[in-house]
This record gives C-alpha cells, structure tokens and sequence, in this order.
C-alpha cells in the first residue's frame, strides 16, 4: 500500500543571535517526537542560511496536520519562542506531487 500525502506544513525559524548551534540541536531534539506521531508521514529539519532553519512535514490529511500542531513539537517549539529563535512563520502547504518510500 502506498502512503498519500495531501498536505504539509513549512516552518521558518529565524535564530536569536548567537543561538544557531542551539536551534540545530533543537530541531535533532525534534525527531524523535514526530516519530511516535503516526499521522506525521515525513518530518525534516532543515537550514535555510547561516541563521535561517526550517521544519517541512506532511501529512495524508488536514487531521493529521492539526493533530501535529497540536502535538508535542508545536508545544516544545512555542516555548522556546525569544530564546531560541523569533517567532516562526508556519504557512499551511497543499502537496501537489510526492515521491515516498514505499
């Protein structure tokens, strides 16, 4: 059976200054949470730029996207909000075209 992923979710996270390294840890931190989140079909942490970092994951349906936003990463990551990085831009993607494994 193949996995469907029909939307995702793209994260900016601006580090506070002198906080990069940090934000790289946090984010590591992250994977192991998303992967007890059976709705969480792909979860990456990314770097933008030198201070820039990101996290894009998708989802088979919107109940899974807001069980994630509702999960333990989305609360991890509002409390580091002013000392780890500024306040993330979280934009609500529509997949149009994937490749999973299978």
């Amino acid at each position: 059976m193949e996995s469907t992923v029909t939307v995702g979710l793209l994260v900016r996270l601006e580090a506070m200054p002198g906080k990069e390294a940090e934000v790289e840890q946090f984010l590591n931190a992250g994977l192991p949470l998303v992967q007890s989140e059976p709705a969480t079909t792909a979860w990456f942490g990314i770097r933008l730029g030198p201070s820039t970092f990101g996290i894009f994951d998708v989802f088979p349906d919107d109940a899974g996207r807001q069980a994630h936003l509702s999960g333990q990463v989305a609360a991890v990551l509002k409390e580091n909000v002013g000392v780890l990085f500024a306040e993330p831009t979280i934009e609500m993607v529509d997949v149009i075209a994937a490749k999973l494994p299978s």
